[in-house]
């Protein structure tokens, strides 16, 4: 086994649950977000993919997994889970509900157990690259997985950026 760039809490979850992951580390850039890392990684920033953690109108943190280049409509969410509202959590709040800084979320491993929403579409992809809880560090993996050991729940509320 070749020895891990990085060994983070999501690392260490995708070997406990024996998922093959491939890891790609690049510059970190301050607010350089999902396009940033698929440009100089040279990846579609359609696959890769983002971890939101937003709140609901009683502050119940959720992950919003999304395509990199689109945005989530809080609005449509809502409305298709059942929410009267839903808004992106400040980043210290964020950080404290994932165990991860923002700009190093990854939605595996997080400190407290959330439900997972993600982009329906993000299934037809046949490999995703999702945070491996560092800034800095993308793991690349097959979408299913977010189903299958996330439990997440597919929704559509993608708006293009």
């Amino acid at each position: 086994m070749a020895k891990h760039v990085s060994e983070t809490p999501a690392t260490q979850w995708l070997k406990l649950n024996k998922v093959a992951f491939t890891e790609h580390p690049y510059e970190y850039l301050e607010h350089g977000g999902a396009l940033h890392s698929a440009e100089v990684l040279g990846f579609d920033p359609f696959a890769v993919v983002k971890t939101l953690i937003m709140q609901d109108q009683d502050a119940k943190p959720l992950v919003v997994l999304m395509h990199g280049n689109r945005k989530v409509s809080t609005k449509n969410l809502a409305r298709q889970i059942g929410a009267k509202s839903v808004a992106p959590c400040l980043p210290e709040v964020a950080n404290r509900h994932s165990g991860y800084l923002v700009g190093g979320t990854s939605p595996f491993g997080t400190r407290r157990d959330m439900k997972v929403y993600m982009e329906s579409t993000i299934l037809d992809l046949p490999k995703i690259l999702i945070n491996g809880g560092r800034r800095g560090y993308l793991v690349g993996i097959d979408p299913q997985v977010c189903l299958s050991l996330l439990g997440a729940q597919t929704v559509q509320c993608a708006l293009l950026d």
